[in-house]
C-alpha cells in the first residue's frame, strides 16, 4: 500500500541504482535524507548524485540504494 501525503502527493519506497536514480528522489544516508537535484554519467555505468544541499555522491553500477519518489498523479 502506498502512503497518503497531505496536499495530494503520493509517495514509495523504491529501490534505485545508477540506471534508474531519478532527479527528486529521497535518499537516506547516515541518518539523513538528501533529495536528489542534478545527476551525471560516470565512466563504467557509474552516476555521480548532486543533492540539494551541496554534497555528492558517487554511486557504483551496481550500488543499490532505497529511495523515496513522489508518484505522479494519473
Amino acid at each position: 500500500m502506498t502512503p497518503y501525503i497531505p496536499g495530494g502527493a503520493q509517495v514509495s519506497n523504491i529501490e534505485v541504482t545508477a540506471t534508474t536514480v531519478q532527479r527528486g528522489d529521497i535518499i537516506q544516508l547516515g541518518g539523513h535524507a538528501f533529495r536528489v537535484r542534478d545527476l551525471f554519467q560516470l565512466p563504467q555505468g557509474a552516476k555521480q548524485l548532486v543533492f540539494e544541499s551541496g554534497e555528492l555522491l558517487a554511486i557504483h553500477a551496481r550500488t543499490r540504494l532505497v529511495a523515496v519518489r513522489m508518484l505522479r498523479r494519473r
